[in-house]
């Protein structure tokens, strides 16, 4: 006899398991044994420093790691934290639920109106508006596209500049030299206008990728020991390739991006014990027909999963994974199918923060305008698949399956106005029939998508600054 009510209103996901507990404490034996036996390479006077202060066995550039110190860093990270934005109701709790960032790393930008071209510091500005406009992105900052238009000595400080300019939600800085680090962070702080809040507050995020295999290199390690010593956030994504700088086996690669994960978080809590660590993925299976990036592969997130759940489920960090990548070229039906599908398996994997799902084509080396639209739909999409089903007795409709009968009808019913409304509803697509979609104009949804973003920017502020806190901003670009 089954019995008992489910009263509750239930929407819950559950995760589906690539691997298995035991797995877990395989992949973590074999990475205590590659860093007790083999180590990490380190290419950092202060961070060797660091380590032989704390009782590391240094080599030259080799520093070993025992499990104790491993262990004890991985209690010192905290399992959640909140990530503090300039205006307080933008603040996110890093750790639950799904937060979306913009893309690292692109070069290029791409849209109806000009096609593929380098980009610049306005097409930054640009994508810093949409991600603060979007009621789907939780961070803005990062890389979206890498500007070429200003000076290498002064990149960071314009990007900072105008990251700050136009959003007020939580950001993400760039992995630079420890001088750059130092003045970003300053400029940080001065937006938000108050000396110190950095030390209380995890404000700023910053993304570094170790140097694979088992190496991390200079620019890294300063930006590593100056942002923990802010207690400001870490995100560590190891940005491998299975079979050129990794293991052709996937598993292999998933053991080494742990380990190299394990070297950076023993760093960042010896520098500043509960210093907040993300542990996030970026590896994939490298393209051999020219040994290079393969990025529209379904074997990218069987490297990463792997690594999020034991993140989420053995190691109890928060987590991110990359997924909307893809190869395509142009917003076609290639760039459809590979974004959606690693979207889905990032989804599945329950990592925390997505990236390199806004825009991007070309194995992240190019951002579309049209994409950052259409790609918010296909994340609205995702969210609402991870909202799951109703589960209460409500929903099982029992009257309401009995009150309409034989040959009624739902349409009218009382329960279908109450609820109608929630259905999920798409933002650009059209579900319109083909007569009416003719009637309309035919549009396609590039084109549409093209519209709405050109419309965004026409109702973006100028300036979210205080005009004297801009102006003192100012200072740092000259």
């Amino acid at each position: 006899m089954i019995s008992g009510a489910r009263e509750a209103f239930s929407l819950s996901f559950n995760p589906f398991k690539l691997i298995t507990q035991e797995d877990y404490q395989r992949i973590h034996d074999a990475s205590l044994q590659i860093l007790r036996e083999t180590g990490v390479v380190f290419h950092s006077q202060e961070a060797l420093e660091i380590f032989k202060k704390h009782g590391a066995r240094v080599n030259g550039e080799i520093v070993y790691l025992d499990a104790p110190m491993i262990e004890h860093a991985l209690e010192s990270c905290p399992e959640k934290f909140v990530w503090q934005a300039r205006n307080p109701d933008h603040s996110v709790t890093v750790g639950e639920g799904i937060l979306i960032q913009p893309n690292v790393g692109p070069v290029y930008i791409e849209d109806l109106d000009r096609g593929r071209r380098l980009a610049t510091l306005k097409d930054y500005a640009n994508i810093m508006k949409l991600c603060q406009a979007s009621d789907v992105i939780d961070l803005n900052g990062s890389i979206p596209v890498d500007p070429s238009d200003v000076e290498a000595d002064k990149k960071y400080f314009y990007i900072m500049y105008e990251m700050l300019k136009n959003t007020d939600k939580p950001i993400i800085g760039a992995c630079v030299s420890r001088p750059e680090a130092k003045k970003m962070l300053e400029m940080a702080e001065l937006a938000l206008g108050q000396e110190g809040f950095l030390e209380q507050n995890p404000c700023v995020g910053v993304l570094v990728n170790s140097l694979s295999p088992l190496a991390y290199a200079p620019e890294t390690l300063e930006t590593i020991i100056e942002y923990s010593r802010k207690k400001q956030i870490i995100l560590l994504a190891p940005c491998i390739m299975a079979g050129v700088s990794g293991p052709i086996s996937l598993l292999g690669t998933a053991v080494l991006q742990n380990v190299e994960l394990l070297a950076g978080i023993t760093l960042t809590q010896l520098v500043n014990p509960g210093t907040p660590v993300v542990y996030a993925t970026a590896s994939t299976v490298g393209y051999m027909k020219t040994a290079s990036y393969a990025a529209g592969s379904p074997e990218a997130m069987l490297i990463n999963t792997p690594n999020i759940q034991m993140g989420l489920d053995f190691y109890h960090l928060p987590t991110r994974t990359m997924c909307g990548i893809n190869h395509a070229k142009v917003l076609d039906c290639q760039a459809g199918y590979e974004t959606m599908m690693s979207l889905m398996m990032g989804l599945m994997s329950g990592a925390h923060i997505f990236v390199q799902c806004l825009g991007v084509l070309d194995a992240i080396m190019t951002t579309s305008y049209e994409k950052i639209i259409i790609d918010e739909e296909l994340i609205r999409r995702v969210k609402r698949i991870r909202q799951g089903v109703d589960t209460s007795d409500k929903a099982l409709a029992v009257d309401v399956i009995q009150e309409v009968g034989y040959n009624g009808t739902y349409l009218t019913h009382e329960s279908t106005f109450e609820s109608f409304r929630n259905i999920w509803l798409p933002t650009v697509s059209n579900w319109e029939s083909y007569q009416d979609w003719r009637a309309e104009g035919g549009e396609d949804v590039t084109v549409r998508a093209h519209r709405r973003y050109k419309e965004i920017l026409a109702k973006a502020p100028e300036s979210l600054l205080d005009p004297e806190v801009e102006k003192a901003l100012r200072r740092y670009l000259v």
